[in-house]
C-alpha cells in the first residue's frame, strides 16, 4: 500500500529514498523552534487536530471548505483537521484568558491539513512553528515578534544574505486608498476598498495592463500604486518597529515592502514574510496583527488584541537543504555494551541498564552474537565507547576515537564516559 498524495513518510537517517523524509531533520527543525521561543519567553500550547468545521469557516468564509479535510461524524458533527492553528488559539484565550497575565506569549508545533493541489513548498500537510503575542497594542510588540523569527531563521544558520523580512502595514495602505478616495471623490469605499485590496495582492501575479485598468476602475493609477511601493517610506507605527530592531542589531533583516499585503479579511495592521533573498522557494513564513479575531471567535464576548506568525516546516527544510545547513545525523548512541561471554549476560544487562539510568544512549546484542559481529555493529552506531565486562566486577572501557583503555568498578563506570 502506499501513502496518500501530499503527505509525507518520516524515516530516520540514512534515507532509503530520496522520496521520503528525514525524521531526524523534523526534529532537528523542532528543537530550534523550541528553544528559541523560549528564550523569548513563549510558553508551549497545543490543541485538537479536529474542530468544529464552523471554527474556520467564522474565521475564513465558507469558502475555505473547498481547502479542507472535512466531513461528518459519527454524532452528526461536521468537522475538519485543522487548515490552521490560530483559530483554536483564539478559541483557547477566549475561554480562559482571564487565568492568564497580559501580554500572552505562547506557541505551538502543530501538523496541518488542507486539500490543495500539491506544489513546489506546499504538501497537504505541515508541520507548522505558531508563535503568538495576545494583549499588547504597542508596536515593541510586532518588534518584539517579528525579532522572535529573525532569530530562530539564525539560529539555523541562516544570514542576513539568505533571507529578509519584507514589512508591510494593512494601515499604510488603508490611508493611500483613502487619500485616493478623496481626491476621486465617489464610489462606495467598503466595497471600492475591497476590490483596491484585491488588486494590490495580485500585483505581482497580474499582467501590468490588467491592473492598471482595475484600478482606473476605482480612480487610482497603477503608476501611482507602484510610486507608493518603490518609496518605501514607513508610517510612525513602522518606522517604530524598524528602530526597535535597529537597537538589537537586526536592522539589516528588515525593509519595507507594501507589496506584502496577506490575508485582506483578518489582518487589521502590521503584516510581514520572510522571503529567501535568492528567490528560488515560496515564504518562508508569515504573520501579522490581527486585532479582531478574539472578539470574532468568542462571539463578541472577549476583545483581545493579537498578532503571530506561522513558518512551516516544508519550506524551511528545503531552504535549509539547498543552503547545506542541514547537519549530518549519525546515530546519537553513546556506549555499546559488548557482550563477549554469555555467563556475564545478567550483569552485563545491569550494566546497560545503569547507564542508561545515569543518562547515556547505549545500545546492546539482544541476542547472542560473534564479538566481530558486535564491533561492526558499535562501529556503524558510531558510538564513543565500548564496554565489555571482565568479570563480574570490571568493566573494560574503551573510547573509540582514541583508542584508550581503562579498567574500572562496575559502580564506577559511568564517571569514565565523557
Amino acid at each position: 500500500m502506499e501513502r496518500l498524495p501530499g503527505f509525507r513518510d518520516f524515516y530516520p537517517e540514512p534515507l532509503p529514498h530520496n522520496d521520503v523524509w528525514s525524521a531526524d531533520a523534523r526534529q532537528y527543525i523542532f528543537d530550534k523552534w523550541r528553544t528559541i521561543a523560549k528564550r523569548y519567553g513563549f510558553r508551549e500550547y497545543d490543541g485538537p487536530p479536529l474542530e468544529p468545521l464552523e471554527l474556520f469557516t467564522t474565521k475564513s468564509g465558507e469558502e475555505i471548505v473547498g481547502q479542507l479535510f472535512d466531513f461528518v461524524d459519527k454524532g452528526k458533527r461536521h468537522i475538519a483537521l485543522r487548515p490552521e492553528m490560530t483559530p483554536t488559539l483564539a478559541r483557547m484565550v477566549a475561554a480562559h484568558e482571564r487565568n492568564y497575565k497580559k501580554p500572552i506569549k505562547w506557541f505551538a508545533i502543530p501538523q496541518l491539513f488542507r486539500y490543495e493541489k500539491q506544489q513546489k513548498g506546499r504538501l497537504r500537510e505541515h508541520f507548522q512553528f505558531n508563535a503568538d503575542l495576545i494583549g499588547e497594542t504597542d508596536p515593541a510588540a510586532d518588534a518584539e515578534l517579528i525579532a522572535l523569527l529573525i532569530d530562530t531563521l539564525r539560529a539555523f544558520g541562516l544570514t542576513a544574505e539568505d533571507f529578509v523580512i519584507r514589512l508591510s502595514s494593512r494601515n499604510a495602505w488603508q490611508e493611500f486608498f483613502e487619500s485616493g478616495k478623496r481626491k476621486a471623490e465617489s464610489g462606495n469605499n467598503a466595497e471600492d476598498a475591497y476590490a483596491f485590496f484585491q488588486i494590490i495582492d495580485k500585483l505581482e501575479r497580474t499582467a501590468p495592463e490588467e491592473s492598471e485598468k482595475k484600478l482606473a476602475a476605482l480612480g487610482f493609477t497603477l503608476a501611482g500604486v507602484n510610486a507608493f511601493i518603490e518609496s518605501g517610506k514607513p508610517t510612525a507605527e513602522l518606522q517604530s518597529i524598524l528602530d526597535n530592531l535597529a537597537a538589537r542589531g537586526l536592522k539589516d533583516f528588515v525593509k519595507i515592502d507594501y507589496q506584502v499585503i496577506r490575508g485582506l479579511a483578518y489582518y487589521t495592521g502590521v503584516v510581514f514574510e520572510a522571503f529567501d533573498r535568492k528567490g528560488e522557494f515560496r515564504a518562508i513564513a508569515g504573520g501579522g496583527r490581527y486585532n479582531n479575531l478574539v472578539k470574532l471567535i468568542s462571539g463578541g464576548k472577549v476583545d483581545l488584541p493579537a498578532l503571530g506568525f506561522g513558518m512551516g516546516d516544508v519550506v524551511l527544510a528545503e531552504l535549509l537543504k539547498a543552503r547545506g545547513l542541514l547537519p549530518k545525523f549519525d546515530s546519537q548512541m553513546d556506549v555499546f555494551v559488548l557482550i563477549e561471554d554469555e555467563t556475564l549476560r545478567p550483569i552485563s544487562l545491569k550494566l546497560v541498564h545503569d547507564l542508561r539510568a545515569a543518562g547515556f544512549a547505549v545500545e546492546y546484542p539482544i541476542t547472542p552474537a560473534k564479538s566481530d559481529k558486535q564491533f561492526k555493529r558499535a562501529q556503524e552506531l558510531k558510538v564513543a565507547y565500548t564496554a565489555r565486562l571482565e568479570n563480574d566486577a570490571y568493566v573494560r572501557i574503551r573510547n573509540f576515537k582514541t583508542r584508550d583503555e581503562i579498567v574500572t568498578g562496575l559502580a564506577g563506570a559511568a564517571n569514565h564516559l565523557g
